[in-house]
């Protein structure tokens, strides 16, 4: 684990080690292109790519489904919940309670307004028709992925919310389907990876089309919804990468829960980034001991040493100012202000997934239980995009109502303007109806 100082070499060298491992490997494109293609392809029926979908399961994840197991029926759904104690239950039942709290604030209405005599405008809101979504269930499962994607769909109105996510041994995992009934998920299928992606995109005999794909995935399932939403077949969520964090802290910070706040990020995988900040030297060599101590005691240590050792680093900056500058171009999935007065620093964050203030609020407070979602940008691209919510299963409608009146008065510009960009009917369809006031 390093220490370095801002507009060193090695804090250069950091900054584009890191902006570049969301980049995928061309391989990696061929791979999900050829994927998608074959179960995309026109001239299959859908038996066709049922079948195509099953044998990319069985040779990439490793089991085997057909027809008749690749969904989750209620029987299974039914048993496998069972297999959930109460205790854990509670806990998911408490996650899905706190984040419909939050999200139910989100909710928007249709709504209009007279612009002026005879001139109605306004917005009409209407729920997607089926969202799909994707949950990671290789290494791990991830429950709350489940809660975090479902419950905002579910308040938005979503009527049919599909889930699909990878099962070891062909079995779905108790944990994701307690989350998914919890949660208001109307279908499950036990199928993961680019395959599942095109299938939802394409729909399959077994898979329904959805209209929209959100979740997380690795890099192959990253590509898979960037192909099939650059082919116009259904809107995603965001091409999410590798997870991060970014801690801003001064001399009122603890160095051990630092340190715990980085290897709580560095253990998702080996490509995840955890960064901290601070203008305290004496805090950074502290936090670099109690990162080498805490590492010994956990399970996932080799994968965390490997984040640390390539996309980890402990940065020396001038000031807090300074800190804060780098934040903003960091631009990271999650921003926490380990510092005394965290609010005082809060409107000078341009730049954020998710901002934690003070001592008392860890990232993992918000990966389950805190409300906010935790599908969140990455790889800087919280520069522009935001946090899954309510606003992701909706879609926008304009609404407009002109009067005869509020038709002449506007008319003749409307053609003039069809006029200047050289569309001849769009100006007859305005001067038609001009022509028939007159008479």
């Amino acid at each position: 684990m390093k220490i370095i100082h801002t507009d060193t070499v090695y804090h250069k060298q950091l900054l584009k080690k890191i902006e570049d491992r969301g980049l995928f490997p061309d391989e990696c494109w061929e791979i999900v292109k050829e994927i998608v293609k074959n179960i995309m392809d026109k001239k299959k029926n859908p038996e066709k790519k049922d079948q195509e979908l099953f044998r990319y399961t069985k040779m990439l994840d490793g089991y085997e489904l057909n027809a008749d197991t690749v969904a989750v029926f209620p029987e299974e759904m039914k048993s496998a919940v069972k297999q959930v104690s109460a205790e854990d239950l509670a806990v998911l039942r408490l996650a899905v309670e706190r984040v419909k709290r939050f999200h139910q604030k989100k909710l928007i209405g249709d709504w209009s307004y007279n612009d002026e005599e005879g001139i109605e405008l306004g917005q009409r809101i209407e729920p997607l028709e089926r969202v799909g979504i994707y949950a990671p269930g290789g290494l791990a499962s991830y429950p709350s992925t489940v809660i975090m994607a479902a419950v905002p769909a579910k308040i938005a109105g979503v009527p049919e919310i599909v889930l699909v996510t990878p099962s070891k041994g062909g079995k779905v995992n108790p944990l994701m389907a307690a989350a998914a009934k919890l949660s208001g998920v109307t279908q499950i299928f036990k199928i993961g990876g680019a395959q599942a992606i095109a299938a939802l995109a394409f729909g399959t005999k077994s898979i329904p089309r959805v209209d929209k794909i959100v979740g997380p995935g690795n890099a192959y399932v990253t590509a898979a919804k960037l192909i099939v939403y650059e082919m116009g077949r259904c809107g995603i969520d965001m091409a999410a990468g590798p997870s991060e964090v970014l801690i801003i802290a001064d001399e009122s910070a603890n160095a051990s829960l630092v340190a715990a706040d980085m290897l709580a990020q560095a253990e998702h995988d080996e490509m995840a980034s955890a960064i901290c900040l601070t203008p305290d030297e004496n805090l950074a060599k502290k936090v670099v001991s109690e990162i080498e101590l805490q590492l010994t005691s956990l399970q996932r240590k080799s994968i965390a040493s490997r984040a640390l050792n390539n996309f980890g680093a402990i940065i020396v900056t001038r000031d807090i100012n300074q800190a804060i500058e780098e934040a903003n171009r960091f631009a990271p999935e999650h921003l926490e202000l380990m510092v005394k007065n965290p609010r005082e620093l809060l409107s000078k964050i341009k730049h954020a997934g998710a901002i934690f203030l003070g001592h008392n609020t860890p990232e993992t407070l918000g990966d389950y239980i805190a409300g906010p979602c935790h599908i969140l940008p990455t790889g800087g691209a919280a520069r522009f995009s935001s946090p899954l919510g309510v606003y992701d299963f909706v879609k926008r409608s304009s609404v407009l109502s002109f009067s005869k009146d509020a038709l002449l008065r506007y008319g003749k510009q409307a053609a003039r303007f069809a006029e200047l960009e050289g569309l001849e009917a769009h100006g007859k369809s305005i001067e038609k109806r001009l022509s028939r006031k007159k008479s």
